[in-house]
């Protein structure tokens, strides 16, 4: 059994910045990659970013240059630190694991329960 569980959401004014965390745990084999998504209400889950074991990167464009992920792999941990904050990135922040939890098993996606984030203008 696995488990994601993020934490640091909040309510911030337009401008601030938070940091957001998450720790999986459990049954664990090997983390692929690692990543944030959002969703907003009335709206699709969308990709924020992603990174791979070897700390390759991937951004939204509405997100690129304002949000930092980072990871801990021997923690298996990931982080999303974001920056210049918009009312429009008030969303509830999913973290998610691309991993296998032995060796013969397949490479599967893992989600958290989500933290909110508000921005306010």
């Amino acid at each position: 059994q696995v488990q994601l569980v993020e934490s640091g959401g909040g309510l911030v004014q337009a401008g601030g910045s938070l940091r957001l965390s998450c720790a999986a745990s459990g049954s664990i084999f090997n983390i692929k990659a690692m990543g944030w998504y959002r969703q907003a209400p009335g709206k699709q889950r969308e990709l924020v970013a992603t990174i791979r074991n070897a700390g390759n990167a991937n951004y939204a464009d509405s997100v690129q240059g304002r949000f930092t992920i980072s990871r801990d792999n021997a923690r298996n941990r990931v982080y999303l630190q974001m920056a210049s904050l918009k009312p429009e990135d008030s969303a509830v922040y999913y973290c998610n694991a691309y991993l296998k939890t032995d060796y013969y098993s397949d490479y599967e996606t893992y989600w958290g329960q989500g933290t909110q984030v508000t921005v306010s203008s």
